[in-house]
């Protein structure tokens, strides 16, 4: 099976929570799911994983692959990949990236890919995420919000992956709250703007509880077409 990327119009959009969720929902198809994250920068956790993104998808999907594999850089900054490898002076190594994701890609019957920020973060100066899931060559899920000026950030980021030959397997909006766009009038303007499927909107949770989520995109997506 093709690898499925989760990557988003912004940072703090939700990639973890989708990813997650996805990943168990696929769990319970009996698919044997692999989960990576390539690229996590934040606050370092004092145990498990450097990444609580790691440990979330971890969990979700069951897995106990090695760190190393699944996060192959850790940067305990808040910034891109390529800020943080400057200001920390690392070397990323794209080589290094795809042969941890070969390794997964042998052992699992199909792989999730959460990215980093939006499609062009940088990685290096003229590598960024969208080069990533070029090179990985894998469906995408765009997740997105309803905040005023999610539109213009949707439709920019659609129209990115459309002019690199990626294909979309469709949005999901989420995290949605009463300040933004009402979620009816949204699904409609992006489906039509984007000609792309909205998959689904997924309300917001004060705090992530997996088995819900994963019931959630259950009830309204049938995964099993994410990975045909």
């Amino acid at each position: 099976m093709k690898p499925l990327f989760i990557t988003a119009t912004d940072t703090d959009i939700g990639k973890t929570c989708v990813c997650a969720g996805l990943a168990h929902s696929l769990k319970k198809l009996d698919i044997d799911v692999g989960i990576m994250k390539p690229f996590a920068c934040g606050v370092k956790q004092k145990t498990g994983f450097a990444s609580n993104d790691l440990t979330i998808l971890a969990n979700a999907a069951m897995v106990d692959d090695d760190e190393t594999i699944i996060n192959p850089f850790f940067f305990p900054v808040p910034a891109s990949p390529y800020t943080a490898a400057k200001n920390l002076g690392a070397k990323i190594d794209i080589a290094h990236v795809m042969e941890c994701f070969r390794k997964l890609d042998k052992i699992h019957d199909i792989i999730l890919v959460e990215g980093i920020g939006g499609v062009m973060t940088p990685i290096l100066k003229d590598y960024a995420i969208i080069d990533l899931i070029k090179d990985l060559d894998a469906n995408t899920i765009i997740v997105t919000s309803s905040k005023i000026g999610t539109v213009n950030h949707t439709v920019l980021t659609c129209n990115m992956c459309k002019n690199m030959n990626i294909p979309i397997k469709g949005l999901i909006i989420n995290n949605f709250d009463s300040t933004g766009y009402p979620i009816p009038e949204l699904e409609r303007d992006l489906s039509v703007l984007t000609d792309l499927p909205v998959l689904c909107s997924l309300p917001h949770m004060k705090k992530f509880n997996l088995s819900k989520y994963s019931d959630l995109i259950q009830e309204k997506v049938d995964v099993s077409t994410l990975v045909s």
